[in-house]
């Protein structure tokens, strides 16, 4: 979602619904599922909205919901948070964690937010510029804590989150240097 491919004629809703529409869903069907949708990624009041009235975080919002709108066995996300302020990336990630946990999607995503892969991935693969040579393989676990009743700012203050933070960081250095 580095660069949303919404169609700018359509509104929020209907972006989402023509997934749907894709997948031969019936049209009163699309219309309620592309709101509950919307809701999910904290949209419900954005339906109606052309895609050119949305920020460019709340146009990511609507592409991700185009994309669950498919039900895929896999998701690419690439920097899906990235455009999004400090709050509403919290809430996300939170959002995010709640879909993984609860369906069996696969996800591989990329990203420069350091904690944001500590919070969302159960594995982290650090590489180096140029071809794709890597560097440091981590399984952080917190996302596992996440999944077990743990709010992301408790984890976020664990003294184990900043020990990973400054072991990932290294890693990343390194990479940059070798």
């Amino acid at each position: 979602f580095q660069n949303d491919a919404l169609f700018p004629w359509l509104t929020a809703r209907e972006n989402v619904a023509f997934a749907l529409r894709l997948r031969g869903v019936a049209p009163a069907e699309r219309a309620r599922r592309a709101d509950e949708l919307l809701a999910l990624v904290k949209l419900a009041d954005a339906g109606d909205k052309c895609i050119w009235e949305l920020s460019g975080g709340m146009r990511q919002r609507v592409g991700l919901a185009r994309a669950l709108a498919a039900e895929p066995e896999f998701l690419l996300l690439d920097e899906p948070l990235g455009a999004l302020d400090a709050l509403t990336r919290e809430r996300m990630q939170t959002t995010l964690l709640d879909l993984w946990t609860a369906s069996d999607v696969g996800v591989l995503m990329v990203t420069h937010g350091i904690e944001e892969a500590l919070v969302l991935a159960t594995r982290i693969v650090v590489l180096a510029p140029g071809p794709g040579r890597v560097v440091q393989t981590f399984e952080p676990g917190f996302s596992r804590r996440y999944a077990s009743g743990e709010a992301i700012r408790t984890i976020k203050a664990d003294p184990a989150f900043a020990a990973a933070r400054g072991e990932l960081t290294d890693a990343i250095f390194e990479g940059e240097a070798a």
